[in-house]
């Protein structure tokens, strides 16, 4: 695959379920603009708040398999029993609008795909401060029985294992300070060398920097 995402800052956020990766990813987008969110298919069924096209585009698993065949994704898992997938057209999209970031909301296998395939993508992993207060976030939610708990529960120490796909690690003890520490790794990335270098080349040859590549700093 040519790389679509070059131009781009790509952010992948991962973490067991419950850990808090959702509510931090709202609030990552909701404070920089010019990010946009990733939203996967997905072949499970939509809860009672969840909207298609906006949380997760909600598709048929035989549809699902035939994007896979056609090399539509850019990264596709089964989790839980259900498919989830990033489509190639959601970088043409955020480029198509002008965004200058793309946030990925994927597990850990997503996560090992999408690096595979964009290696300069940056990888976050959020870790809840303890397993017992996983299984409590995971019950407060109310959106699964109890059986989908114990699942998911079950499969969080193998989630977590895979910390080391990451390259930034946020433990969600505090909300507020957990989110402050999200958006410091995109402030480092958006500072990071090799993605000024053109900006400071250009202040040697022209004496000026121009415009700011990220409009996040």
């Amino acid at each position: 695959m040519d790389d679509p995402g070059s131009d781009l800052l790509l952010l992948i956020i991962c973490s067991p379920s419950g850990a808090g990766k959702t509510t931090l990813t709202r609030d990552l987008l909701r404070h920089f603009k010019d990010f946009t969110f990733s939203v996967s298919c997905t072949t499970r069924k939509p809860r009672s708040t969840e909207v298609d096209g906006r949380d997760y585009f909600f598709i048929e698993r035989e549809e699902f398999q035939e994007r896979v065949e056609l090399g539509k994704f850019v990264e596709w898992a089964e989790v839980h029993g259900n498919y989830y997938g990033t489509s190639v057209a959601e970088l043409d999209r955020a480029r198509a609008e002008g965004k200058v970031g793309i946030v990925f909301d994927v597990d850990y296998q997503g996560a090992r795909q999408i690096k595979s395939k964009l290696p300069q993508a940056v990888g976050v992993f959020i870790l809840p401060p303890s397993l017992d207060e996983l299984a409590r976030r995971l019950r407060g939610r109310a959106t699964d029985d109890e059986v989908t708990i114990q699942r998911r529960f079950a499969k969080a120490r193998v989630e977590i294992e895979h910390y080391r796909l990451a390259d930034y690690v946020i433990v969600n003890d505090d909300y507020a300070k957990a989110s402050d520490r999200l958006r410091s790794v995109v402030y480092a990335e958006a500072s990071r060398c090799s993605r000024l270098a053109p900006s400071a080349e250009r202040l040697l040859r022209d004496g000026s920097v121009g415009a700011w590549p990220f409009k996040v700093l």
